[in-house]
């Protein structure tokens, strides 16, 4: 795939080869993947309605599917870039837009797989702050995404981590080189003081600069009961 001078998804060449090319810079991929699956099933009720917002090509309806069908419930995927909709395989229905006006309904589960990090900053807040509103009793919202490093050494230590597992995948070091250029004023990581605190937010995986969350609307959610 040929890594665009400014980074974008409207580029029929990127949606092509994203589902790759993501596996090759991001080796913990389809774990976190895996993650995000197992936490949904456990807040979805029979009949429920999921929210996959930033969809791509469809990486997280397809892993949720079989939940969704055993259980009739309904997923609705939101993705801007016209191009990656073309590259859709998964179920549901598919919406394109921008998500931050979408007028969503009241619902049982929202995924935000690597979806923060391309937002406006002034957007984001509000627009969790939105989707807590609307999130059912009983529900959660899942978040995976990009955030800043610590400061200091443990910080260099962080970002070496993200780099190494992109060169144990065997990328082309120029590629490396040149998404990371790429992403400069496209890509901002998320602060976690966007996110409630806890016990409404809780953190269930982190790999160098990445980071996943929970969030729910009270306590008792996750308390087991």
């Amino acid at each position: 795939m040929k890594i665009p001078t400014d980074w974008t998804f409207r580029n029929a060449g990127v949606a092509a080869g994203f589902d790759r090319h993501v596996r090759e810079q991001l080796p913990w991929y389809d774990m976190a993947t895996g993650a995000v699956a197992h936490i949904a099933r456990h807040f979805v009720p029979d009949g429920g309605l999921v929210y996959d917002i930033g969809a791509s090509t469809g990486n997280i309806g397809r892993t949720i599917a079989p939940m969704l069908k055993a259980r009739k419930a309904t997923l609705i995927a939101i993705e801007s870039a016209p191009e990656m909709i073309a590259r859709y395989v998964g179920p549901g229905t598919v919406v394109i837009g921008d998500a931050t006006t979408f007028d969503f309904q009241p619902f049982d589960v929202a995924i935000l797989f690597l979806t923060m990090m391309f937002v406006k900053i002034p957007d984001r807040k509000p627009f969790i702050l939105k989707l807590q509103k609307l999130m059912n009793d009983g529900g959660a919202i899942i978040i995976v995404d990009k955030v800043h490093p610590p400061s200091g050494w443990l910080g260099t230590v962080f970002r070496r981590l993200t780099l190494a597992g992109k060169v144990a995948t065997r990328s082309d070091p120029g590629d490396i080189v040149a998404k990371e250029l790429s992403l400069s004023g496209v890509q901002r990581p998320l602060s976690d003081l966007v996110l409630p605190p806890p016990p409404y937010t809780r953190e269930f995986f982190r790999f160098g600069e990445f980071v996943g969350w929970v969030l729910t609307k009270d306590s008792n959610s996750l308390s087991g009961c």
